[in-house]
């Protein structure tokens, strides 16, 4: 055939005075002695590959396994393009995303696909206190499959292995941790008993053989107690309120009365230092009179004496030069004279002192 489609419609128009003839088409060889039997082979095996599918696409998040003849490839298939051979072979794809159970009251049971995930809606756990008494837990667990054992996983406990796996594990580490305290204490212990529920449940997956579940996290929501109990917990809380108030107003009058001793101690001290002080001035004032006494008495010779007489005498002269009638005494205990004039004259009395 030739390669130029332009160039052999031209030499065929010069070689058939311009008339059109289409390019011969030859079958290939292992066609031309079969009959078209080749042709009924491929279009059969297009129609079984379009029937059958002997390919899969694994997405992230998910793990496929391989079943040839009933049984499974251990190692599970990753992300991407497989094929595989109808009849004999067939893949069976996991989800590994985290998968979450939710153990709720009064809300619609049964399996939530979730872009992520998928989340199971369980009834809530009812369980029993230390004294027998019922109580209900609504709470939600977070897991997802080990991809590496997943094979192991299905062949073992089949693609319900959560209801195998999970949920038994849940209810049990429920009922022994909740089981161990009295209805009353779990509201104050709630955080003991979150965090004692937790370890368990991952000891637990951790604990089974291969380790096919992987713990992710935990959630406490609710405890529903019974009425009775939850009526005398909140007597208690208000007895307990009303203690603290008590405790709170006895502190508050401890407080005022210390303050007020406080500040009367502050008033006497205030009071003490002021009279010390006064008492103190009074000593010093008293100690300087007496130095100054002693000093005087000390320079009170004879000789200043006998001056101090002259100068009395001097005065009484001169009293007496004025009112003869002048009247002198002495007043007790005094060294210096009085001097009275007489009684009718307007002239006061002198003092021989002054």
């Amino acid at each position: 055939m030739p390669a130029d489609l332009n160039g052999w419609m031209n030499n065929n128009k010069k070689d058939n005075n311009n008339k059109f003839e289409p390019p011969k088409f030859e079958p290939p060889k292992f066609i031309k002695g079969n009959s078209g039997t080749a042709i009924v082979i491929i279009a059969v095996l297009i129609i079984l590959g379009i029937m059958f599918k002997p390919w899969t696409i694994v997405n992230e998040g998910e793990v496929g396994i391989l079943s040839t003849t009933g049984k499974f490839d251990k190692t599970p298939l990753l992300p991407g393009l497989h094929f595989y051979i109808p009849v004999i072979q067939k893949v069976i794809i996991v989800d590994t995303k985290v998968h979450m159970i939710s153990y709720k009251r009064n809300q619609e049971i049964g399996t939530m696909p979730d872009r992520y995930g998928t989340i199971k809606v369980y009834p809530a756990i009812n369980v029993l206190d230390a004294r027998g008494l019922p109580i209900t837990v609504e709470l939600s667990v977070s897991y997802r499959l080990n991809p590496k054992e997943a094979a192991y996983v299905i062949k073992t406990y089949g693609l319900n292995w959560e209801d195998k796996i999970v949920n038994p594990i849940v209810r049990d580490v429920i009922r022994n941790v909740i089981g161990k305290y009295p209805a009353e204490d779990i509201p104050v212990k709630r955080n003991e008993i979150a965090t004692k529920i937790e370890n368990q449940i991952r000891d637990a997956l951790l604990k089974i053989e291969k380790q096919p579940v992987m713990f992710e996290s935990f959630q406490l929501r609710d405890i529903i107690l019974p009425p009775r109990i939850k009526a005398q917990i909140e007597r208690v809380q208000i007895a307990k309120q009303e203690a603290e108030r008590a405790k709170y107003e006895v502190l508050k009058a401890e407080q005022e009365a210390q303050k007020k001793a406080a500040i009367a101690q502050g008033i006497a001290e205030a009071k003490k230092i002021e009279a010390q002080g006064k008492a103190d001035a009074m000593l010093i004032e008293s100690q300087a009179q007496a130095k100054a006494n002693k000093i005087i008495s000390e320079s009170l010779t004879t000789n200043l004496l006998k001056l101090k007489a002259l100068e009395v005498q001097e005065k009484f002269n001169e009293a007496l030069k004025v009112n003869k009638d002048a009247k002198i005494f002495l007043t007790p205990g005094g060294a210096v004279p009085n001097i009275w004039m007489n009684i009718d004259d307007k002239r006061k009395a002198v003092s021989g002192s002054n």
